[in-house]
């Protein structure tokens, strides 16, 4: 059965930075793009950032880009989140799953981001 684990949220300073990881298991890892998501307070749920199964082709939201970065170890089915220059609008609750811009795989509990002064 396949499962995501989501950890290394926090809180943090405006200006701080944060590294989100999530360890995969259940399915061939390294056969498959990895995504992050958010959920920020009254919102819903928004993709944040995507990563092919090679490490090589990535995408990030507009309100991310040039602040955060995803990146994979395939070696330990683990996909990353660096988040830098974190925000107050950053404020959400992180989640991974697998694939492109939509989830394909139930979600993991998240991890929280809490980024405020």
């Amino acid at each position: 059965q396949a499962q995501l684990v989501e950890s290394g949220g926090g809180w943090v300073q405006p200006g701080g930075s944060l590294r989100l990881s999530c360890t995969a298991s259940g399915f061939t890892f390294s056969n498959y793009a990895m995504n992050w998501f958010r959920r920020r307070p009254g919102n819903e749920r928004e993709l944040v950032a995507y990563v092919d199964k090679t490490d090589d082709i990535t995408y990030y939201a507009d309100a991310v880009k040039g602040r955060f970065t995803i990146s994979r170890d395939n070696a330990e089915n683990t996909v990353y989140l660096q988040m830098n220059d974190l925000k107050p609008d950053d404020t959400a609750v992180y989640y991974c799953n697998r694939g492109w811009t939509v989830p394909t795989l139930s979600w993991g509990q998240g991890t929280q981001v809490t980024v405020s002064s």
